[in-house]
């Protein structure tokens, strides 16, 4: 039934019109036989009867009319010593007269046809006669192809007194009627494999017929896109349930369009949406350093220091770059396009990372460069933004360590910059690994989760790489692949 089910429609109609044709067919073949075979029987049975009636007739006459004997029982085999044989020619009927009590009086078997049996008659036919309202029986028997009809009656004297027993049996012989059956049976056969011939080639071409609109229909549906500009179905010719379907398809392409223009409108208010989320998140960052700054610099800065000069201008430095950096992101945010902006400028790296590194003041991270200079067609203000955003994920998973450690890593891997930033903090578990760089998922109860999917925004738009490795309870480091030029 499983495999029916996938079987297509066309096929399905195909194999069932096929089916009911070879059904037709067998029935039409078997009530044809039968029929065939029943009107044989009742033809024989009625050319018996008018037998039977012509014969009796004239044995009726012959007792009235033509006989010199006293009409009794004992004188039948007298009246007709010779007139029975005459009778069953002329009829050609087997005649046979008993007594009342069913004892064979004289038979034609003779000059019979065929060869009967001539026993006396069983006292049970001799009851049945009498109780038989008609006082008549038929039987009909078949015995090795050869029918027999068989009639018994009484015979009566002209006051209508029984006097005996009348048999007359009829011999038909049916293989000649049987021949004339097989011959159409063979005409109907092959008359029968022509219509299903036909009837193959003409199920094929309505199968295709009236599968051609369904597939029309499968196919367009098949191409039906949600963000794509879908085409109506038009069928010039098609049955009223393929036409309700196509409407149906139809009315549905307009309601396609409908959510679809809908949805492209709810898509570009979240997108704004989501880059005003972005934009107040990127200015968080370098506020945050910003303020630390500031905070060290009130606790740390001493006028009277011989060097406050200069550590007065790295502040200043500092504060500036941090300023830069919510420029850059203040200028993207007024062309969406320009998010974030693709600039190339040759910089020294290692200097650029330390730079980054300066805004935070944990004894925890440390910075090991591979490397005295490197240097790298990048944006500057994009790779401070970069290692920020690393450094800072980073010190929020180290924050319940006993022993917090913050490793970053600068050295160079043939054309290309490699920077690792490692944590001995909780780590990232499996069920979360493919999410981690997906805009607005965080593992932090606060913030927006936007940090790193901006950051690989940024490296890919360099067709840099970025890429993690973390064990729950041991660390995580991250990899950032630039490419020099």
């Amino acid at each position: 039934m499983n495999r029916f089910k996938k079987i297509s429609l066309r096929i399905r109609i195909f194999l069932s019109m096929i089916l009911l044709v070879l059904l037709a067919s067998i029935l039409i073949l078997v009530v044809t036989v039968y029929q065939y075979d029943e009107q044989t029987k009742d033809y024989n049975i009625q050319r018996f009867e008018r037998k039977e009636a012509i014969a009796t007739k004239t044995i009726e006459l012959e007792l009235a009319n033509k006989t010199s004997y006293a009409v009794n029982t004992e004188n039948l085999p007298k009246i007709f010593q010779n007139r029975i044989y005459e009778i069953s020619s002329i009829n050609k009927l087997n005649i046979t007269f008993y007594n009342l009590e069913g004892r064979l009086l004289k038979t034609s078997f003779g000059n019979a046809f065929e060869k009967i049996d001539n026993t006396p008659l069983t006292a049970l036919i001799v009851a049945d006669l009498a109780q038989n309202s008609n006082h008549r029986i038929f039987k009909n028997k078949e015995i090795d192809g050869t029918s027999y009809q068989t009639s018994y009656s009484y015979i009566h004297d002209p006051k209508f007194k029984r006097i005996g027993i009348l048999e007359l049996q009829f011999t038909q012989d049916n293989s000649e009627i049987e021949h004339e059956l097989k011959e159409f049976i063979y005409r109907l056969s092959l008359v029968y494999v022509l219509m299903f011939l036909l009837a193959i080639s003409f199920a094929y071409f309505l199968s295709s017929y009236i599968t051609r609109s369904i597939k029309t229909i499968s196919d367009k549906m098949q191409q039906t896109r949600l963000n794509e500009r879908n085409e109506k179905i038009i069928l010039n010719k098609a049955s009223s349930e393929i036409e309700v379907l196509v409407d149906a398809y139809n009315n549905m392409i307009d309601q396609l369009e409908e959510s679809a223009a809908r949805l492209a409108k709810s898509e570009r208010e979240q997108a704004w949406r989501e880059m005003a989320k972005q934009v107040a998140h990127e200015i968080k960052n370098p506020l945050t350093p910003m303020r630390l700054t500031v905070q060290s610099f009130e606790r740390k800065f001493d006028p009277k220091d011989e060097n406050a000069k200069e550590k007065l201008a790295e502040y200043s430095q500092t504060l500036i770059q941090q300023i830069d950096v919510m420029s850059a992101i203040a200028s993207a945010f007024s062309d969406f396009a320009k998010m974030p902006t693709q600039k190339r400028e040759k910089i020294e790296v290692i200097g650029v990372v330390k730079l980054a590194l300066d805004i935070f003041n944990e004894d925890s991270i440390k910075y090991y460069p591979q490397e005295q200079e490197l240097f790298a067609n990048l944006d500057k203000t994009q790779l401070i933004r970069i290692v920020t955003n690393l450094v800072k994920n980073a010190s929020q998973a180290i924050q319940k360590q006993e022993n917090p450690l913050i490793e970053v890593k600068v050295f160079s891997d043939g054309n290309a910059v490699k920077i690792t930033v490692s944590d001995n903090g909780k780590g990232i578990s499996e069920d979360v690994k493919e999410l981690i760089f997906e805009p607005k998922f965080t593992t932090k109860s606060s913030g927006m989760g936007l940090g790193l999917g901006i950051i690989k925004n940024i490296i890919e738009a360099y067709d840099g790489t970025i890429s993690f490795t973390s064990k729950v309870g041991i660390g995580t480091v991250f990899t950032v692949i630039l490419p020099k030029t």
